[in-house]
């Protein structure tokens, strides 16, 4: 029992890390191009970032870019312009894609690419877990568990969302396979009737020209 109570607290911790996860994520970004990261995410779920711009150029100053965050339904969450450095933040209302993008300014001296630093994260990533625990005046293993409870939920919370995705894609499937077996059988009866015509025309003509 104690072994198995082991690996269960190993599985835990495990996935504690998954999704205790915060993703730093580099870019480097043409002086007049574009670049975007994305995730899929579902909808009530807690998005946080910063981002900014790493230069080591000392001899001119620091470009700029410009920034800017859209749901999977195009409606923007975030944009700004002309910056060194900046931050987002925002529940999500929508399950799926959310793009942010990130182009520099024309403008920029010095040339070359621009490199720009993101810390992306999501979920109970997001949660400020230092004034929880100020809050609750909890700390050590009480903390730990309560961020392993966290974690929990959102392993759960993450499973319904999959389920439910995958209900919708077998919904679409199915619904698509109805509707080329029937245009399936429309094109066939098409054909068969066009044929029929075609036959009894023909014979029509033989007749008339009285080859039959």
């Amino acid at each position: 029992m104690v072994a198995g109570a082991n690996v269960g607290a190993v599985v835990l911790l495990l996935l504690l890390c998954v999704f205790l996860r915060s993703d730093a994520i580099w870019l480097s970004l043409p002086t007049t191009g574009t670049k975007c990261v994305s995730e899929e995410i579902q909808s009530n779920v807690v998005v946080l970032a910063d981002y900014v711009v790493i230069s080591d150029d000392h001899v001119h100053s620091t470009p700029t870019i410009s920034a800017k965050v859209t749901s999977p339904y195009g409606n923007t969450l975030h944009h700004q312009e002309n910056v060194t450095h900046g931050q987002f933040a925002f529940t999500t209302t929508e399950g799926g894609n959310y793009l942010a993008c990130f182009w520099g300014e024309g403008h920029n001296t010095g040339g070359g690419d621009i490199s720009i630093n993101i810390d992306w994260k999501t979920g109970i990533a997001a949660k400020d877990w230092d004034s929880v625990a100020r809050k609750e005046k909890i700390e050590g293993v009480e903390l730990e568990l309560r961020k392993l409870e966290g974690a929990v939920e959102a392993i759960h919370e993450n499973l319904l969302y999959l389920k439910s995705r995958e209900a919708e894609m077998r919904t679409v499937s199915e619904t698509t396979n109805a509707r080329v077996a029937w245009y399936s059988l429309m094109s066939l009866g098409v054909c068969i009737v066009v044929s029929v015509a075609q036959i009894f025309h023909l014979k029509q003509y033989f007749q008339k020209k009285k080859l039959i």
